[in-house]
């Protein structure tokens, strides 16, 4: 049985785990095209940019998720939704007070008691949703960084999470 050379397999594997880490880093890009011809990423974009991709990618997602979910409550889906009358004074800022204050528990014990699937729609395909939508990781409950709940609703104190 011949003895394999395992160098040319470690360079091989640590190229592939390189790329890996290279591909998956956040924030992504999904923007318009900048100077250097690279889509920009949701950081790099400016106001009139972040407001085009809001209208044309972002909106058009959480209507959709909305309109299937709940097609009566949600027949028109607009900025306010999110942003409630923010868009009309030019304050788009969030996390708001104009969505339900969360309760500030890690695993949304009190929301899951009350609004069971609501908060399991959100959880489960709005968030994965919208952080792929602008570019930026999903809220891993290890790390405690990434897009989720308290990056749109704040805490019993007000935002948490680093939002």
């Amino acid at each position: 049985m011949p003895v394999l050379d395992r160098q040319p397999i470690a360079i091989i594997l640590g190229t592939l785990l390189l790329v890996m880490v290279i591909g998956s880093c956040y924030p992504k890009r999904v923007g318009p095209a900048g100077s250097n011809g690279k889509q920009l990423t949701w950081p790099e974009m400016n106001l009139n940019q972040r407001k085009d991709h809001m209208k044309t990618v972002v909106l058009p997602r959480a209507t959709l998720l909305f309109q299937t979910w709940r097609p009566e409550r949600f027949a028109m889906v607009d900025c306010s939704l999110c942003h409630g009358q923010g868009p009309m004074t030019g304050n788009f800022q969030m996390p708001t007070s104009h969505l339900p204050q969360l309760s500030g528990e890690l695993l949304l014990g009190p929301e899951f008691e009350k609004y069971p699937d609501t908060t399991r729609l959100k959880l489960d395909r709005l968030v994965p949703l919208m952080a792929d939508a602008l570019g930026k990781k999903s809220f891993s409950i290890i790390t405690r960084r990434g897009f989720g709940c308290y990056s749109c609703h704040l805490g019993p104190s007000g935002p948490m999470f680093g939002n």
